[in-house]
């Protein structure tokens, strides 16, 4: 007899996406066949995709995702702000599993537990285990990862309330000493810039997808620090560069750009919305 699992409820499962399976089925496989991506060399270590309503972000987020149909790794590990007020700097999901109207996703315990450790050690404290949180940026990608991939993966998911350098760098570095011989995928989520009109968006934007394609966890720290570019995320997104360097991965490719805008066809506040794929092109 399988054990019941403590499952972490969605909060957002018909409001933020769909929550009829067969439909949400139907919606992101339509995302990830619309994708038209460019001819890509080498082993996808990572992605960075939205996290807006899929009806707004949907369709730029099925090219991240796109890029990892078929793929059996055995670890996913995704990485995105923390929206809401709470105090600690790291913060994981205490359930052990998240649902989704797809199913549920176990939650690798384990190596939570071992990168835990190395953080304590590294960083002077570890994650925040955090129960029922309401967080939509990190479970908005599940639903994609569990339409793209072939096997059942397990999922260390991870929330940064801190935007801090050290900590990014030092999370991004502690990734990688663990999972170093694990078949695993890497997920950055992130918007970009927030409620500026198209025209500006679309040049704040170019900075910080610029700085991403870099390679850049620094750029992508500066662009926000001076005001060049903006991603809510952008801790998230550095820290899953500074794991996949370490990882042997060498290219970032951005794949598609868009905003809200181009939805709702209001071009005068719109959010960015930005897919990029991180490759191990020379091994």
């Amino acid at each position: 007899m399988q054990p019941i699992l403590d499952l972490r409820p969605s909060p957002i499962a018909g409001t933020w996406y769909e929550a009829n399976p067969d439909i949400l089925k139907g919606e992101i496989d339509s995302y990830l066949d619309s994708a038209k991506l460019p001819e890509l060399r080498g082993e996808v270590i990572a992605v960075v995709a939205p996290h807006a309503g899929t009806k707004y972000s949907g369709g730029v987020a099925g090219y991240a995702f796109a890029t990892l149909r078929d793929r059996s790794p055995d670890i996913v590990v995704v990485i995105s702000p923390m929206h809401h007020p709470y105090t600690e700097p790291l913060i994981t999901s205490s359930h052990d599993a998240y649902s989704t109207p797809l199913g549920a996703i176990p939650i690798d315990k384990k190596i939570l537990g071992e990168l835990n450790s190395i953080l304590g050690a590294d960083l002077g404290f570890g994650l925040s285990p955090v129960s029922q949180d309401p967080e939509h940026s990190l479970e908005i990608e599940l639903p994609f990862l569990q339409r793209a991939l072939r096997s059942n993966f397990k999922l260390l998911p991870i929330m940064l309330r801190a935007q801090d350098l050290r900590i990014s760098e030092g999370l991004g570095k502690a990734l990688a000493k663990i999972l170093s011989d694990k078949k695993t995928i890497l997920v950055a989520s992130t918007d970009l810039s927030h409620f500026f009109d198209q025209e500006t968006a679309n040049k704040l934007d170019a900075e910080m997808l610029g700085q991403i394609e870099k390679f850049s966890p620094e750029g992508v720290f500066e662009a926000e620090k001076t005001g060049t570019g903006f991603a809510c995320g952008y801790a998230a997104v550095a820290a899953v560069l500074w794991a996949a360097k370490e990882l042997g991965a060498d290219a970032v490719k951005v794949l598609n750009y868009a905003t809200s805008g181009d939805v709702t066809k209001d071009y005068s506040s719109v959010v960015g919305y930005g897919a990029a794929v991180v490759l191990k092109q020379n091994s």
